[in-house]
């Protein structure tokens, strides 16, 4: 079992910028890729960044140049530096980890852009 625990959602005016956070914890296996997704109510989650094990990191169009993923390998850590936020940025915001046989999720952190 993987613990995923996130911080660092709030309310934040546009353009403004914000940084999450997610620790993992309790894992006897090796992370591989880690990520964050965000999900809007009545849409589907959909992918925002993610890291991969060596660095290789993916992100939505929509947040290109904008936000920026990174991690802490000792400390099994993900973060994402949200920069130039818009108000179709509010979403919740969850952190996703894999192992090699497995996906965690955890239960999410709000973030709020207002116009």
């Amino acid at each position: 079992q993987v613990q995923l625990v996130e911080s660092g959602g709030g309310l934040v005016q546009a353009g403004g910028s914000l940084r999450l956070s997610c620790a993992a914890s309790g894992s006897q296996f090796t992370i591989n890729a880690m990520g964050w997704y965000r999900q809007v109510p009545g849409k589907q989650r959909e992918l925002v960044a993610a890291i991969t094990r060596s660095g290789s990191t993916n992100y939505a169009d929509s947040v290109k140049g904008r936000f920026t993923i990174s991690r802490d390998y000792a400390k099994n850590t993900v973060y994402l530096q949200m920069n130039s936020l818009k108000p179709e940025d509010t979403a919740v915001y969850l952190c996703n980890a894999e192992t090699r046989y497995f996906e965690f999720w955890g239960p999410g952190t709000q973030v709020t852009v207002s116009s």
